[in-house]
């Protein structure tokens, strides 16, 4: 599992430009067992005819930049691409489909004036320094259009906690990847007609989901996501949404979902059978990839596990090993048939 989510992580893969990580992921289930969509999505299959259609299914981008502008000393303006909190993105480093490595500056403080030192330094005002000496230098190696993402190591460090970036989803995408290979032969174990969704475009639009629910029209769908773990000794307790090493959180409501309560219950009842850790996720205000399966064409049963991640959205995303074999062992005690768990 670490060796893939190394592998996943480190695979480059903003929103809308998700390829890499895409072939990653078939690399690893095997070509022949996978179908590329027109979207970018990627879907594999155990099939069991007859059984309801249940899709598993978590998102293959991650935040990023786009390149607007060149200046004339060489430095890139960029838009953001999906969320973030401006206070994580000062000097840190990124990289560029191209490979070209930079970082994240804005003006230094000491150059601040008083009343600028007061206030939060935005995105716009933001560039990404690639070491160009002007403008036609930096011509030669980015192009308006072009993207950025984090460039970060992978580290295992403390009490079984792995630092990375793009845990929000690659955890995920890691998890289902796991699924699928101790499932694949073992159809006539599993209560389902299986579907495994890996997701493109969900941090802008959630355009990618949308066709898998349209397309497939699942009678059933787990989402498997990044959410944020707030469990830091300044966050009161009853504000805590998720925390790390107490397993997969479930929600009963999101900022967009209001979760299938019996379907819910179930899984949970299967977990505490089999003494599987997990969690109920604090109310967010966001929403996930879940409401496209619920109010998409026939309409779905919904569940989601959410992986707890400490510093989500940032060059340093914080998760634990153990929270990731929990979610993988819940999800396969959610679909397995109650002899088979």
């Amino acid at each position: 599992m670490k060796r893939l989510l190394k592998r996943l992580t480190g695979a480059f893969g903003p929103t809308g430009n998700e390829k890499r990580v895409a072939d990653v992921i078939a690399d690893r289930l095997g070509k022949e067992n996978v179908f590329y969509d027109k979207m970018g999505n990627l879907v594999a299959r155990i099939s069991n005819e007859g059984k309801p259609k249940l899709v598993l299914s978590a998102h293959m981008d991650e935040v990023g930049f786009m390149v607007t502008e060149i200046t004339d000393n060489g430095l890139i303006g960029f838009d953001a691409v999906g969320g973030f909190d401006p206070l994580v993105l000062l000097a840190k480093r990124v990289i560029s489909e191209r490979g070209v490595i930079g970082a994240i500056i804005s003006k230094p403080i000491h150059l601040m004036s008083e009343d600028e030192k007061k206030t939060r330094t935005e995105i716009e005002d933001m560039y990404i320094d690639i070491g160009a000496k002007d403008r036609t230098d930096a011509e030669n190696l980015v192009s308006l259009g072009d993207y950025f993402c984090f460039y970060s190591d992978f580290v295992e460090f403390g009490d079984g906690f792995i630092k990375a970036k793009a845990i929000d989803d690659r955890g995920g995408c890691a998890i289902l990847c796991s699924v699928y290979d101790k499932l694949k032969d073992k159809a006539s174990e599993l209560d389902y007609d299986l579907y495994f969704a890996f997701t493109v475009r969900e941090e802008t639009g959630k355009s990618g989901v949308n066709y898998i629910s349209e397309r497939y029209r699942p009678d059933y769908a787990i989402v498997v996501e990044g959410t944020t773990a707030n469990d830091l000794y300044s966050t009161p307790e009853h504000k805590k949404i998720a925390r790390t090493g107490h397993g997969p959180a479930m929600s009963f409501m999101d900022g967009a979902t209001i979760y299938d309560r019996s379907f819910i219950r179930d899984i949970m009842s299967r977990c505490d059978t089999l003494g599987i850790k997990y969690q109920i996720k604090g109310f967010t205000f966001a929403g996930t990839d879940a409401a496209s399966y619920q109010r998409g064409a026939d309409g779905a049963r919904v569940a989601i596990f959410s992986l707890p991640v400490r510093y989500i959205h940032s060059q340093a995303s914080v998760v634990k090993l153990e929270d990731i074999e929990s979610t993988e062992r819940a999800i396969i005690a959610a679909v397995s048939k109650k002899e088979n768990r």
